[in-house]
């Protein structure tokens, strides 16, 4: 039965696809982050889904150019540039196989990316847009909140198999990073009932990232609270109900999970904490050794650490999203990654201060601050896990430019194609 709904989702959106391409973007977004498929057991397991939905979408692209705009900014200039680098940087893999195979999947995260950038130009689109991040991710998010709580945080969360957010990692910083976005939901929804939806949703992804059993997914959520109460406008309030909250969550968790978070203060002792360490000594040799290229994707091999690592037995992945640019990259492909963070911050801003001056436009300074605290979230727990290539936070970055574009620092969108 999963298999069959799955197929007619799919021949349903066909026909929308092909007349609204927008529709095909989000919908490509959604396959590629819920990964649908992996919860059909029969012949649609191995349907090359998300192909079949880019194909439409391109094909809709050249039916209707009207509806194709990118806007040409810092920010799209430094999504075309960083994949261009990648792609230099392949050619001096020290790992040439595997560097060619995640070349691959990442060139898609960021080929699609643009794809959107260029259909995303209305609120409808960019509050869509939203929902797909917000649902494709908070479904697993309240199912593992659900999980933790009935079984008193005794076992480790994790995501769906076969997907980006498999790793207890990956899907409590993802759960991280919806927060924010669904509180901005529930400030602009108007039904009751989905707004206390959505503020639940946030408790149990609060509960997924802490049933994750991730330190750097603990320190993540640390940072974005603090951020999400300087960016509050009822200070107190919010900062109580901030408290209260995480003092009842960690409050639940058992002791075993306050041990291990303590163990945060003694990483030195701690084995996975110092083979992290000895994996970023080994990417910040290479990258010295190799200013310009780094080692290429995936240089994680034992005798790239025998040449690189302090310890060359201790193989690991990069386990950051910093060490893994520069060690795979270089640091001019380190500094191409650092800029689209700065220059997505520096554009939401703008726009929280752009909004301030047009009543219309309160909305898109909230979804702007919300981005913010996510990004936030981003940068301290990514610090702990290989995520530098993930589509949703390069899926914020397009929903910022539209939203930007909207208030009136770009040009209007077309009402007709919305």
């Amino acid at each position: 039965m999963r298999d069959i709904a799955l197929v007619v989702i799919l021949i349903g959106l066909i026909p929308f696809i092909f007349r609204y391409p927008w529709i095909g973007a989000l919908t490509y977004a959604w396959v590629s982050i819920f990964v649908p498929h992996r919860w059909a057991f029969g012949f649609a397991n191995d349907m090359p889904i998300a192909m079949i939905v880019a194909g439409t979408t391109l094909a809709g692209m050249l039916l209707h150019p009207k509806q194709v705009r990118l806007p040409i900014n810092r920010i799209t200039v430094l999504l075309m540039l960083f994949p261009i680098w990648m792609t230099v940087t392949l050619l001096f893999a020290l790992e040439p196989d595997v560097a060619y195979e995640r070349w691959v999947e990442v060139m898609k995260v960021f080929f699609f990316t643009l794809v959107t950038a260029s259909l995303v130009h209305s609120r409808k689109q960019v509050d869509a847009l939203v929902w797909v991040l917000v649902l494709s991710v908070g479904f697993y998010g309240v199912k593992g909140g659900i999980f933790t709580i009935l079984q008193g945080g005794a076992y480790r969360v994790y995501g769906p198999p076969g997907g980006t957010m498999a790793d207890n990692g990956a899907i409590a910083l993802a759960s991280i990073m919806m927060m924010p976005l669904m509180l901005y939901l529930a400030g602009v929804v108007s039904s009751k009932w989905v707004k206390a939806g959505l503020l639940g949703a946030v408790l149990l992804s609060g509960m997924t990232a802490l049933g994750s059993q991730s330190r750097g997914a603990f320190l993540a959520i640390v940072a974005m609270m603090v951020f999400l109460w300087v960016k509050a406008r009822r200070k107190v309030i919010f900062g109580l109900a901030l408290v209260a909250s995480a003092s009842l969550a960690i409050g639940f968790m058992p002791d075993t999970w306050t041990n291990r978070m303590e163990t945060i203060k003694t990483y030195e002792e701690d084995g996975s904490a110092m083979g992290r360490v000895n994996t970023w000594w080994m990417l910040f040799n290479l990258a010295n050794d190799r200013p310009l290229v780094g080692g290429g994707f995936e240089p994680y091999a034992p005798r790239q650490f025998s040449r690189y690592a302090p310890d060359p037995l201790d193989v690991h992945s990069a386990h950051s999203i910093y060490f893994q640019v520069l060690g795979e990259h270089g640091y001019v492909g380190f500094a191409l990654f650092l800029c689209i963070g700065i220059a997505s911050w520096n554009m939401a801003g703008r726009l929280v201060k752009a909004s301030r001056e047009r009543p219309d436009s309160v909305w898109a300074g909230d979804l702007a601050r919300a981005i913010q605290v996510s990004l936030v979230g981003f940068a301290v727990g990514g610090a702990f896990f290989n995520m530098a290539y993930w589509e949703i936070v390069y899926y914020e970055t397009i929903i910022l430019m539209a939203a930007y574009n909207l208030v009136g620092a770009g040009p209007r969108p077309n009402p007709a194609i919305t």
